[in-house]
């Protein structure tokens, strides 16, 4: 039968091991339970934080080909507009546009974010094809582009503007609004004159420059 001592002895043993066991497999599970919700929202807050930031560099890529792209056709206006509104029209966006662009490659530094130095490729033939153009039909292919294009540049840098989360690309989209918003009336002015008759935009030409964030087509 054995001493009943050493039974009793090995029994105590037994259950006091078994007890450590269960113990120590119950720490990881509790460990892993507590640190699940800190690790998610910890991942939530990254999303959160890469959406508004892609959201500003999207912003600022997209103005910077734009507003090379007015400027290069502001310049392609001024040597083949026909008639002194469109000429007048295409300086002014080579010096707006040209000072903008450098107002925007310093918020952009500020803001550590890299622009494009050319146009997109969408700009550029939109370029190529107004190039080949000349007289009346270069003015009012020209006039109908910048009306659309300004249309949705002042919805892209108003949205910006106002929703916008780097403070040096938010500021530049608000202080340069106001410009734009000139361009636009200088733009309807302008579609008056080569289309006699037209009251404010014309439809779809199937052609814009560029493409601003929070616009369908800039």
């Amino acid at each position: 039968m054995g001493n009943p001592f050493l039974r009793k002895l090995g029994l105590l043993l037994a259950a006091i091991f078994l007890t450590a066991g269960m113990t120590v497999a119950q720490q990881p599970e509790t460990g892993n339970s507590a640190q699940q919700p800190e690790t998610g929202n910890s991942a939530q807050q990254s999303e959160t934080t890469m959406r508004h930031k892609m959201s500003d560099q999207a912003f600022a890529k997209e103005a910077a080909q734009g507003g090379l792209a007015e400027v290069k056709l502001g310049q392609l206006a001024q040597d083949k507009g026909h008639v002194e509104a469109v000429k007048d029209f295409g300086k002014r966006m080579v010096e707006d546009h040209g000072k903008a662009n450098k107002e925007l490659e310093s918020a952009a530094s500020q803001a550590n974010i890299s622009l494009p130095q050319d146009m997109s490729s969408k700009d550029q033939a939109s370029y190529a094809r107004l190039s080949k153009l000349s007289g009346p039909a270069f003015d009012h292919a020209y006039a109908r582009l910048m009306l659309k294009d300004h249309e949705h540049d002042v919805a892209a840098f108003r949205h910006e503007a106002k929703n916008g989360e780097k403070e040096p690309i938010k500021s530049f989209a608000s202080n340069t609004l106001p410009v734009l918003e000139q361009h636009l009336a200088m733009a309807r002015q302008m579609n008056q004159e080569v289309h006699p008759g037209m009251k404010g935009h014309q439809g779809n030409t199937g052609d814009t420059v560029g493409t601003t964030p929070g616009g369908n087509s800039r």
